[in-house]
């Protein structure tokens, strides 16, 4: 298992159109992919689980990442934050 922790520095949060890039880097690869805040864990490839955890600016998320691609997908997702969140 990979994982890595993220503070989001959007003005906006995790709002509806990058939580949708999201869902689509995070489907992409087989492995499981959790985002995780406040010791609340959802699916990353399902959007209302991640727009249910209300995630703002500023907050911390951990990512987890679980499988056989776990370690591209691990990489690929984190950038897809640093860029976008």
């Amino acid at each position: 298992m990979k994982q890595f922790t993220y503070v989001i520095t959007d003005p906006d949060g995790m709002h509806a159109r990058p939580a949708g890039a999201l869902v689509k880097a995070a489907s992409a690869f087989t492995s499981n992919v959790t985002i995780e805040k406040d010791g609340r864990a959802v699916d990353a490839k399902r959007i209302m689980g991640i727009m249910t955890l209300g995630i703002k600016n500023g907050q911390e998320v951990v990512v987890k990442v679980e499988g056989e691609d776990e370690e591209a997908a691990a990489a690929e997702i984190e950038a897809f934050m640093k860029a976008n969140l």
